[in-house]
């Protein structure tokens, strides 16, 4: 397995254990590589015995569809498998491949993901659904889904509070009111703003209308007034 090692150089190594699991299926030879993402317990065999045994197809599939498409495109971003392994290390600790990037000096950061807490759903349906084929795997309850979205709310509105009073430029304000299908009146109130050389539209609120006004009155019931 030593020999072998120094021919691995791609990238995709980095997301499996360094050394694999000598097996035999069917009489042929094969390596089972583990992979280090958190809850799984998936190996991916490669056997040596045939044409394409230096295929990291396989690899590559189960990475995408484990640790998300996006981890794979940052991480295989820097082309050296050394500090590919250690990234991987890193986000393995932290839980956050922009905290890792961060920790090892990485570039632009377009994806983050962090596993779930140990408190799991009431809801024995969901719950049943999402742990099928993954048992190990852990699910937040309702009550820390509502506590972390408010969480995400507040600090989010306190950033846009800060970037629009630090604005050096005009903002400009729009609102726009519709009626729903289940016919419920609702305005909206948005910002438009220059950041970075883009245009940025953002939702500032969303509002439900409570009362009709007398002249919606006036044309819905036909009457007059003097």
């Amino acid at each position: 397995i030593e020999q072998l090692q120094k021919s691995w150089n791609s990238l995709i190594y980095a997301f499996f254990k360094p050394t694999p699991e000598v097996s035999y299926m069917n009489q042929w030879q094969c390596h089972k590589f583990a992979c280090m993402a958190k809850g799984c317990k998936h190996r991916v065999q490669c056997f040596l015995d045939k044409g394409d045994a230096g295929s990291t197809r396989n690899m590559i599939k189960h990475v995408k569809s484990c640790w998300g498409e996006e981890v794979y495109k940052q991480v295989t971003k820097i082309k050296n498998l050394k500090d590919t392994q250690e990234l991987v290390k890193t986000y393995q600790e932290l839980g956050s491949i922009d905290a890792a990037f961060k920790k090892q000096g990485g570039g632009k950061i377009c994806y983050s993901h962090q596993q779930h807490t140990r408190t799991e759903t009431k809801d024995c349906g969901f719950k049943s659904l999402m742990k099928t084929g993954r048992l190990e795997y852990y699910l937040p309850s309702r009550s820390t889904i509502s506590r972390d979205v408010c969480l995400v709310f507040a600090n989010c509105q306190q950033q846009m509070a800060k970037m629009m009073r630090e604005y050096k430029g005009q903002l400009s304000f729009a609102t726009d009111a519709w009626t729903s299908p289940n016919h419920k009146a609702f305005v909206a109130v948005s910002v438009h703003l220059e950041h970075s050389g883009k245009l940025l539209c953002i939702i500032l609120d969303i509002v439900e209308v409570a009362a009709v006004s007398a002249f919606r009155k006036f044309t819905s019931t036909g009457t007059k007034t003097k």
